[in-house]
């Protein structure tokens, strides 16, 4: 639950404890991809037991992440709000850059290492 009282940064701190789990990164992705997906498609997709499954989307309720629909004998879920897809896409692209440039970082140092290993100076 939220606590009203605190401070906006201690509120996002706590979505993003939501967001700490791969499993629940990889649920948010699936559900960013479609309006809706079944606990059966998401069982399939994620190969987690059931009972590890759901508690992954009881976090990612508590925090308000997703929500869900049930018809008939199935569950379905969707994201809470379209927000959430592109704060994903945000970080994916921040991720991009990160490894974009620690990419180009390991080969300046590489390319480096040998043109001072090359010159007999070592």
């Amino acid at each position: 639950m939220a606590d009203f009282r605190a401070p906006l940064y201690e509120v996002k701190a706590n979505l993003f404890k939501g967001l700490a789990h791969p499993v629940r990164i990889r649920v948010l992705e699936l559900l960013s991809a479609a309006p809706e997906v079944s606990v059966s498609d998401l069982l399939s997709a994620t190969g987690l037991e059931a009972s590890h499954l759901s508690q992954h989307l009881s976090v990612l309720r508590r925090y308000h992440l997703v929500k869900s629909e049930r018809r008939g004998l199935q569950q379905f879920y969707m994201l809470a709000n379209p927000l959430v897809a592109e704060l994903l896409a945000v970080a994916r692209g921040l991720l991009e850059g990160v490894l974009h440039a620690t990419k180009e970082d390991l080969e300046y140092s590489a390319s480096a290492g040998h043109s001072v290993a090359g010159d007999g100076s070592k």
